[in-house]
């Protein structure tokens, strides 16, 4: 895990990116010198040289010379409470490009369902917020909670609904996380 501690490499490809904050799509050269600001849940937020933050998906690693970490604590099994026992931990490794703190612990996620379907197969529904309602990477990280969460066994439909009612507070940040961040 970094955290601003800025280990600089030189991308191996070009690869797609998005800039921080705004969310906008971005392209990387090859060979261009990148300093790794943060590497948390397997997504990769990148200084350029000339001052841009870029945030590199964890399907992407490769072009940094990286290979996207191994979600733990997963549980084999298609029924439901498995199935959500494996969304949360999943959800643990979804991070805001600016926050080094999941957004489990940020408080963000309000509510998982798991919903059995035909064959073994189950549909999840997952309503959550962001910390403000004009985050840029709002989008960037409802499509990381759909993708993770697809590609869990068991999982055939995905639903994530982004609301700002009840809207965010501090309040709602798990004590490691409080803690993590110095609001302790």
């Amino acid at each position: 895990m970094y955290y601003g501690q800025g280990e600089s490499v030189l991308l191996q490809r070009e690869v797609e990116a998005v800039r921080v904050p705004d969310g906008a799509p971005l392209k990387l050269h090859k060979e261009e010198l990148v300093t790794i600001y943060q590497a948390l849940g397997g997504s990769y937020t990148v200084l350029t040289e000339d001052g841009v933050m870029a945030r590199i998906s964890a399907n992407d690693a490769d072009a940094l010379g990286k290979e996207p970490p191994a979600i733990a604590d997963l549980r084999e099994g298609n029924d439901p409470e498995t199935v959500r026992h494996n969304v949360w931990q999943v959800l643990k490794t979804v991070y805001d490009p600016e926050i080094p703190v999941n957004i489990v612990d940020l408080g963000l996620v309000y509510h998982v369902r798991v919903t059995p379907l035909e064959a073994g197969q189950n549909q999840v529904e997952i309503i959550m917020t962001l910390t403000a309602p004009g985050c840029g990477m709002g989008p960037i990280i409802q499509q990381d909670v759909e993708a993770l969460v697809k590609n869990l066994p068991g999982v055939a439909k995905v639903c994530v609904e982004v609301v700002f009612d009840p809207p965010w507070s501090r309040d709602m940040m798990s004590e490691a996380a409080k803690l993590q961040l110095g609001m302790i």
